[in-house]
Parts: C-alpha cells; sequence; structure tokens
C-alpha cells in the first residue's frame, strides 16, 4: 500500500496493551504494530490497582512513534479496554486514586448486600447483566458502604477508555458499549439505570454523559499534541469495549448473526436488536451488553484459551519447555473424548497447577485420568468445544434462532484444533477471522465516525477483503452427539 490514511487503534488488556496503525486505502487494510507494553495490576495497602499513569505514558509514547512514522496520514486515535474498572475525577477534573482491578477484593459480599436491596431478577430486568463480581455497581457499593472519601468527593465516573479519552482530549463523556457493562445501564434505553442507581445510594452526579460508539471527542489536547509532535488529531470514543470492538471487527451481515471472541476467555454471543431479559436467560447467565450500530450482544462467558495457556505455563515451570505449535500437535495425536471437565468450574478459575487440576476433575468425575501432556491438552480442547455447544444450545433456545455458521474472532482462532473441534462439536460451520478483530473494530469505528465509510457493513466489507479467513465444517457427528451426551452427564454430576 503505497499511500492512504492512517487510523490509530490503543487496544489495552488486563496484561498489556498495544498502539496499532491501521493503514488503509479504503480497499485494503493492513495493521502495523506501534508500540507494546506490559499492563501489571499493583497490589498495594488498600487494594489491588491499575497503573493508570504509567499506561497513559506508554499511550504518549506509542503517539510520538506513530507520528514519526506516518505524520500527517493520521486522521484519529480510539481507544478500547476491558469493561466495568473506572476512575472518579473531581469538579476539576482532577483523578481522586488509582482505578482499582475488577479482581479487588472489595467485592465480597457486595452481591448479597445489592440483591438484599434490589432482587438479582429486578436488576436483570434493568440492565440486563447477571450479577457478577467484576460488575463496577458492586465496586461503587463497596466505595459507598465504607464512605469512601474519593466517591463522596467525586464529579463524574469514567470508565478507563473514558478516562484515557479524557486525558487526550479534555472532554468527560462515558461511551455506550463500555457502561454497558457496569450492571448501570439500562438495557433498553441505553441510559443510567437510575432505578438501580438509586437503590444502591450512589451519588447521581457522577454519571454524567453517555456517547455513543463513534463519537468525536475532540482534538488532542495542546500539552498532548506537544509531545507526540502533531496537532489537531481527532479522538474517538470508538467501541471502547474491547468485545464490544471485537464483535464489529467480525465480518457478518444481518440481525441475529452468531459470533465468538476467542482468546484466554471466549464470548460466544448473538447480535440482537433488543435486549433478551427473561427469566430463563438470567437462570442461563446470559449478559445484555450493547454494541455498535444500537446493537445489544446477548453473550455469555466462557473459559478459553486460559485452560492450555495455563498448562503451557506450568510445564515450563517445571522445566519443559513447549510452543503452542508442539502443544497442538500433541493434543491431535491424543485420542478423543477419553474424559471431560467442566472448563467453567470454579477450581480452573485460579492461575497454577492447571495439569493436575484437570488430572484431580478427571479423578473426582470417576473419569480415566489423562496419563500424559497430549491426554490432558485433547482433554481440555474437547472439553471446551463441548462447552461451546451447551452454550450455544441455550442461544438458540432464547433467541428463536437457528444458525448455520459461528463467526469466529480473535487470538484463539490460531488454534485450529479447537477451531474444528468447534465445527464438529456445534454440528455447523465456523468462519475463523480476523485474528486482529478487537483492533480491526476499533478502526472501522473511527473511519465511520470521521466520514470515511459509510456504515459498520461497509467496514466489515474492508475487513473482510483484507484478510485471510478459513472454514471448518463439521466432521465425524455421530462421534461427537455421543460425546455430547457424556459431557452433559459430567456437567450434571460435577
Amino acid at each position: 500500500m503505497t499511500s492512504g490514511k492512517v487510523f490509530i487503534a490503543v487496544d489495552l488488556g488486563a496484561g498489556s496493551g498495544r498502539v496499532i496503525a491501521a493503514k488503509t486505502d479504503f480497499s485494503k487494510l493492513v495493521l502495523e504494530e506501534i508500540h507494546r507494553f506490559d499492563n501489571p495490576g499493583t497490589d498495594l495497602p488498600g487494594g489491588s490497582f491499575w497503573n493508570i499513569i504509567g499506561l497513559y505514558r506508554e499511550i504518549l509514547e506509542g503517539l510520538r512513534r506513530a507520528v514519526e512514522r506516518h505524520g500527517e496520514a493520521i486522521v484519529s486515535i480510539g481507544i478500547d479496554t476491558w469493561g466495568c474498572d473506572f476512575g472518579l475525577v473531581d469538579a476539576n477534573g482532577e483523578l481522586l486514586g488509582m482505578p482499582h482491578q475488577y479482581r479487588d477484593p472489595r467485592f465480597e459480599g457486595m452481591a448479597e448486600a445489592m440483591h438484599a436491596i434490589l432482587p438479582e431478577a429486578e436488576v436483570y430486568a434493568q440492565t440486563g447483566i447477571k450479577t457478577n463480581f467484576y460488575n463496577s455497581s458492586l465496586h461503587l457499593l463497596a466505595e459507598a458502604r465504607k464512605g469512601s472519601p474519593a466517591l463522596a468527593n467525586a464529579g463524574r465516573l469514567l470508565f478507563v477508555p473514558d478516562l484515557l479519552g479524557y486525558w487526550l482530549s479534555g472532554r468527560q463523556a462515558v461511551e455506550r458499549t463500555v457502561a454497558s457493562t457496569s450492571q448501570l445501564i439500562d438495557a433498553t434505553t441505553g441510559e443510567w439505570a437510575w432505578g438501580v442507581i438509586d437503590a444502591l445510594g450512589l451519588p447521581r452526579q457522577i454519571f454524567g454523559e453517555i456517547v455513543a460508539p463513534g463519537t468525536v471527542l475532540g482534538p488532542i489536547r495542546d500539552e498532548v499534541a506537544a509531545f507526540i509532535g502533531r496537532a489537531g488529531i481527532p479522538v474517538v470514543a470508538s467501541a471502547s469495549h474491547d468485545t464490544a470492538s471485537a464483535v464489529a471487527g467480525i465480518p457478518m451481515s444481518g440481525a441475529g448473526s452468531l459470533w465468538l471472541s476467542s482468546g484466554t476467555w471466549s464470548i460466544m454471543g448473538v447480535e440482537e436488536d433488543e435486549a433478551i431479559t427473561s427469566p430463563e436467560a438470567l437462570e442461563f447467565g446470559f449478559c445484555n451488553e450493547l454494541g455498535v450500530n444500537d446493537s445489544v450482544r446477548f453473550l455469555k462467558n466462557i473459559s478459553g484459551l486460559w485452560l492450555i495457556q495455563e498448562c503451557k505455563r506450568q510445564w515450563e515451570l517445571d522445566g519443559e519447555k513447549l510452543s503452542f505449535a508442539e502443544m497442538a500437535t500433541l493434543a491431535g495425536d491424543a485420542k478423543p473424548f477419553t474424559a471431560f471437565i467442566d472448563p467453567d468450574d470454579a477450581s480452573f478459575a485460579s492461575p497454577g497447577r492447571m495439569p493436575a487440576k484437570i488430572r484431580a476433575f478427571c479423578e473426582k468425575t470417576g473419569q480415566p485420568v489423562p496419563r500424559d501432556n497430549g491426554e490432558i491438552l485433547r482433554v481440555a480442547t474437547d472439553s471446551l468445544a463441548l462447552k461451546y455447544r451447551v452454550v450455544y444450545e441455550r442461544i438458540q433456545t432464547l433467541s428463536c434462532r437457528d444458525f448455520e455458521r459461528l463467526h469466529a474472532g480473535g487470538g484463539g482462532i490460531q488454534n485450529e484444533l479447537l477451531s474444528q473441534a468447534t465445527a464438529d462439536a456445534l454440528g455447523i460451520e465456523v468462519v475463523a477471522g480476523p485474528v486482529e478483530a478487537t483492533s480491526c473494530g476499533n478502526v472501522i469505528t473511527q473511519m465511520i465516525a470521521t466520514g470515511h465509510l459509510p456504515d459498520i457493513q461497509a467496514g466489515r466489507d474492508l475487513i473482510r477483503r483484507s484478510f485471510e479467513f478459513k472454514t471448518f465444517t463439521p466432521e465425524n457427528p455421530e462421534a461427537w452427539e455421543k460425546a455430547l451426551v457424556r459431557f452433559k452427564t459430567i456437567l450434571e454430576s460435577a
């Protein structure tokens, strides 16, 4: 690509961050990693915190490098991050303490406290979000109950991408997709869920302007321009929640498309026009998060490559180094369906000793215990694909839809054994791509915001033209149906 425009995606995960330059002439899209950095949390007296100032500094450095390489070709900047975590700023716009991590133990006991005020069914009916330990609602309730000085003096609540966007642009606004993870947004209107906010005794004044994904916040501040070497670059509130960006970046068409964001954790869902807040949806643990183009992401979180990554980490600690490619070969050579685990069992949630935990689960449930690394990996892979099937069946029931294919994006699709197992377990084709779905969704949202693309479909068409996709079709359906029966028996007995 010899000429064109450049859009900058700042993509932050809970372990690392990147600044990506997306180069395009609008016939093709090419991604270039400009800057990568770690994002470690830190335990301090008073809790677990994010180094938000350090993150901001790394973003500035990435932007400076992007300007060095691409100069006047840069059109805009957008940020996406994980959900739920937030900062509080005072009336002067100054940060009141460092943002806590969503795993901070202040959430303990808060779900029970909230449901004593509002039954979970009432909260779900308003917000479409099932109560989870990481929800902003619980962390804010904890701050309110302990008489937090930061909360008492706050002028605004800003989620992590909103806070970083404010520091870049000078505008305080809350982007709707990331706000929808908080359990404080009305799933129907996309505005603040005042019934929940008031019942929890949270101060109304901190809940400010909500903007749609693709809103131009304004140009970078003068101080930012002086550091990075160029003025006037617009900051866009893209699809600021990373899963919202990932779904936007998976080429699909029409309402009701089934998708999978595959990575350390997997998220499966359907893109809907309206929230599904039935009692059955709550019972099965589904959430309604808001997406681009006024869509609703009706979804379920599932353990993903976490199981395999943790096995790799443990074996390396034990002195056995295996690449992911070598691990995939070992799993592929192992006999299928010897035993199953529930990938979402609580025993697998914490890091450490994953191979031993998988063996222990099999022994506890009266199954053959995997003997070597290949068998352990095959048990994890088969079980994950079959758990996808269980979630898929519930999506069919709750959405009243049938599906011909699953659209999968994210780093997890590089595990082709799992992608094939997913097609086999679901009994439908899996279209895998792109790997960089999150960054793609971020930048096409910017392109629409700045008038370079007309709509989300045009953006997805651009992504489809730009990256390789692989289709996996179901094989040996009878064997997988028999395995499913055994798998469900294990889920019921565990």
